[in-house]
């Protein structure tokens, strides 16, 4: 099983969310030994971009045309981090709450793995179809406030909603959350959320279901990383 740790703090040993995501990952390798754990550090790892010739390339892609050679090799980098992606099992996402969402380097990573005709594609009535199936994803989460609900502040988090909606859309819907919350009031509620939710992950990477986690790859682009058709054809169709 294969699990792609993917770190949206840029605080690296002192990030709160990256002391819970540690936890985890050493109660995972503990319990389950067959686990290799691949990283993603957002904040020091190149990333494609997603303007200039990957917009044209992206846009020539929808309209059903193949690329130009002088957009192949730019694109090529939208592909491996799709692929990179892709060949996880699993998901381990750690980010801090920034203004009720998330930071900008984890929607940067998403608007660029996120693509039509690789990861959904739409059917003949304009339904969005997802590609990516059998992952599991554990989102590690801390916030300055309570935004948990019941509270006062929970209708600001559009941070949770968010992340389930997107990784939903694309397929990945067994999302758990392990959040620490209140960080910013005093040090003693930090270390009692910190305790807590480093508990939580502890136990979630010790559960006996982790050693059946593997990908259903032949329904996501088993031959190569190729963009499938964007829109289905109906079945009648010639």
């Amino acid at each position: 099983m294969k699990l792609l740790h993917i770190n949206a703090s840029p605080r690296g040993e002192k990030s709160n969310t990256e002391r819970v995501a540690a936890a985890f990952v050493a109660s995972l390798q503990e319990h389950h030994a067959h686990a290799q754990v691949d990283t993603v550090d957002l904040y020091n790892d190149d990333l494609p971009a997603i303007a200039g010739d990957n917009i044209e390339a992206k846009y020539t892609l929808m309209v059903g045309q193949p690329i130009s050679r002088d957009h192949a090799e730019s694109w090529a980098q939208i592909e491996r981090a799709i692929e990179h992606f892709l060949s996880a099992d699993a998901y381990l996402l750690a980010t801090p709450m920034w203004n009720f969402s998330i930071p900008y380097a984890l929607k940067y990573y998403i608007d660029c793995i996120i693509q039509p005709g690789y990861v959904f594609r739409y059917n003949e009535i304009g339904q969005a179809v997802p590609l990516v199936h059998g992952k599991k994803m554990i989102v590690v989460s801390s916030r300055g406030g309570d935004y948990s609900p019941g509270s006062p502040m929970n209708a600001f988090d559009f941070q949770e909603p968010y992340l389930r909606a997107i990784f939903g859309f694309i397929g990945v819907t067994d999302i758990e959350f392990i959040t620490a919350q209140p960080m910013d009031i005093t040090p003693e509620l930090r270390e009692q959320a910190l305790g807590v939710a480093i508990d939580h992950a502890r136990t979630l990477a010790s559960r006996p279901d982790w050693a059946s986690v593997t990908a259903d790859r032949l329904r996501v682009n088993p031959l190569g990383l190729k963009p499938q058709p964007l829109v289905d054809e109906p079945e009648d169709a010639p």
